[in-house]
């Protein structure tokens, strides 16, 4: 369990397909904190470390996992939003986060805001119930607060602590990102339509 806050950003130096599944190798400043089997969430996907070296650590990503997320698009030298697990008795920061992606999203807007960004979403419309106005999405890892929903689009701000330390400051329009709707809006969504 996450709560969208990056603790991280890593960079990715090795990419190793091994048949359907991908090795992904990141070197980031808490990678010498890890051990192996810890869950540690990239871009928002919860992978657990496979082996660790001096300022880097190993993850695989199966083909379910690689299926239902941009990271068959992660190539040498992007950067990676990592947060570790949360802690019992710690803030929650954010929001409640799994790590379990529920799919794609695609910017389609990227716009400066007097000192800050917005930024601009298009996702899966069946996934439309799932968001509220001022509710919380998971974005490849962070935690946002969710405006101006349209059908099928959505808006979040970016501050500048927040677009200077996460991958959202090389996020351009066309890319795919990792969205994880809130856990409570998707258990109250099944109840409804169940009921």
């Amino acid at each position: 369990m996450f709560t969208g806050i990056i603790e991280s950003l890593g960079k990715i130096t090795n990419v190793n397909v091994d048949r359907g599944n991908i090795d992904f190798t990141i070197e980031s400043d808490i990678s010498r904190e890890l051990k192996v089997d810890q869950s540690i969430s990239h871009n928002g996907v919860c992978l657990t470390v496979t082996e660790l070296s001096d300022n880097s650590h190993t993850v695989t990503a199966v083909k379910e996992t690689l299926d239902k997320s941009s990271l068959k698009n992660f190539a040498v030298n992007d950067l990676v939003n990592l947060e570790r697990a949360m802690k019992l008795g710690e803030r929650l920061d954010g929001h409640l986060v799994q790590g379990h992606v529920d799919g794609v999203a695609k910017c389609i807007d990227v716009s400066v805001n007097d000192g800050s960004w917005i930024y601009k979403f298009e996702f899966n419309v069946a996934n439309e119930m799932l968001l509220i106005e001022k509710g919380s999405v998971c974005i490849n890892g962070v935690s946002l607060t969710v405006f101006d929903i349209e059908k099928n689009t959505f808006k979040v701000t970016i501050i500048p602590y927040t677009y200077e330390n996460t991958s959202f400051k090389v996020l351009k329009v066309g890319d795919l990102v990792n969205i994880e709707f809130d856990m409570i809006g998707k258990y109250l969504a099944r109840f409804n339509k169940n009921n």
